[in-house]
Order: C-alpha cells, then structure tokens, then sequence
C-alpha cells in the first residue's frame, strides 16, 4: 500500500476543539492538508478554522459523535465543500475516574458512547467517501486499549473496544484499498490527562507517572500520528518504550487473521451482504 500524501489532502476530525484536536489539527495544516473540523460549537470551530486559512483550506462543522446522521451529514457536507475525504480521524473522546460501586449507569453509558460507539459512527459515516479516494481511518485510542486500570472500567473497556473495532473493521475495507489505523499513547499533558492524574484518587494510583504512567508531551503524540498516518501504520504506541506492552496481543491477532480469515474467506461473507438491505437491525426476537 502506497503511502500516504498529507499535501493537500482532506482530512476530517472529530474533536477538532479539543487539545489533542487542536494540536494535531495545526500539525496537519503545516503539512499541506486541508482540514474538515468537527466538534460540539459552531463558534469555537469557525475561530479555529480562521486560524488555519481561508474556507479553502479549513472549515467547520458541529458534529456530535452521539449522533450518527449529524456525523453522516457533516462528512456529506465536508466531501462536498472540498470536493472529497481522504483521511477521517475519530478524535473526540472523555475520560472518567470512578468506582463500579460509585459510577451511575448514565456516565458509563456516555463514556462507551462517545469514546467506542462515537469511533463506529465516525468510521460509518466517512467510509463511504474513503472508498472513493482509497483513504485511511484512523482511531485517537489509548494504552489503555492494552491494560486495564481500576476506577477506569468504562474509559478502558472503549479503548479496548476501539482497538478491537479497528482490528476488525481492517479485514473488512482491505480489498476496497481502504487502510485503519489506532493511536495509542500514555498520559500526556492536557486537561482531559489532569483530570485524572490530579484526582486524589490518581494521584495513588498513578504515583509520579513513573514507568508506564510516565507522561509523555502532546507534540509527541502528534508527531507519532503525523508518522503513522504517512506510513498508513496499522498502529502506534507513544512512546515507544510501551510497545512491549501492545507487542504480545498484536503478534496473537496478526497469527489469527492469517490463519482463520482469509481474503478469499472475508470476499464470501462480505458477497453475503451486498444483496441484503442496508443497516439492518438484529433480527433476534
């Protein structure tokens, strides 16, 4: 697979606004990219849009990843005004800290939500314009999609989720030239991280951010990404040191895509839907 061209290319993401967004958003922008932006506030992604060029270059659009037709209709709208999508990043995401005892059914549901289900509809949403352009999806995760931490369970349980999403979502657009991608970094300095390593709470579970907590820096992560997505890398692990970590699962699941899910395999059930209506719901009573 070719690699990828940031240089002019468009690029739509989620969580636009947020630090990570904004960042990674300016880094794109350097390199030549044109920037679909979507978030919650219409007003805080036109000030940031003005800040990366004229509509030309960026524009934005709200786009609550909780709503699947508002993410359909912003990446409709975005492939329009620029013409085409040839990278969607599912950015936007919230973090918790709470005990199973203590979390009410209403936060884990908002945190699986936005951060897992926010990815599918992110990805369902830009698909259909990736395989016009032979594109790449690409999921903002975590380590946490690679070890479990308490107080954690929703935050962690979508991380793997979206992990797990991506994997298989891979096997899936492969033969329609579309590549998936995963972020995964550690702790690194935003108010989403200082929410939880400033909790008292945190502060006990994480210590100094010693070893695997250590925090890492918000340029790093971004300049990971920008490498990945130029490589159309499967995943990345920030830093590098953690990739021991992620090593073991990922050598697991390479062994059991080769062996058990073959393209020819893949083709005959996918051959099953083509003739089926779409979006179907479960047909269990």
């Amino acid at each position: 697979m070719a690699h990828f061209n940031l240089d002019n290319a468009v690029v739509a993401i989620t969580g636009a606004s947020g630090d990570l967004g904004r960042h990674l958003c300016a880094a794109l922008a350097a390199r030549g990219a044109r920037l679909a932006l979507m978030d919650l506030d219409q007003q805080s992604l036109t000030a940031q849009a003005e800040t990366l060029g004229d509509a030309s270059r960026a524009h934005g659009w709200v786009a609550d990843v909780r709503d699947l037709e508002q993410v359909r209709h912003a990446m409709d709208a975005a492939a329009a005004h620029f013409g085409r999508l040839d990278l969607v990043i599912a950015n936007a995401g919230v973090a918790t800290l709470e005990p199973l005892a203590q979390q009410s059914e209403a936060s884990f549901e908002r945190t699986i939500d936005i951060n897992l289900n926010g990815v599918f509809r992110t990805f369902k949403a830009g698909l259909p314009h990736l395989r016009e352009t032979k594109g790449h999806l690409l999921a903002i995760a975590s380590m946490a999609s690679f070890f479990n931490s308490p107080l954690q369970g929703a935050y962690t349980a979508s991380k793997a989720g979206v992990l797990a999403l991506c994997n298989s979502v891979r096997l899936e657009v492969k033969q329609q030239g579309v590549t998936v991608g995963s972020i995964h970094p550690t702790f690194f300095k935003t108010p989403l991280a200082d929410q939880l390593t400033e909790h008292p709470a945190g502060r006990r579970l994480y210590n100094d951010n010693r070893g695997l907590f250590k925090l890492t820096t918000v340029e790093d992560v971004v300049a990971a990404t920008i490498k990945a997505i130029g490589r159309r890398s499967q995943k990345a692990v920030v830093p590098k040191r953690n990739l021991p970590i992620a090593a073991a699962p990922e050598l697991m699941r390479k062994l059991t895509d080769r062996l058990m899910f073959g393209d020819q395999k893949i083709k005959a059930a996918l051959d099953h839907f083509e003739t089926s209506a779409p979006e179907q719901g479960d047909s269990s009573s």
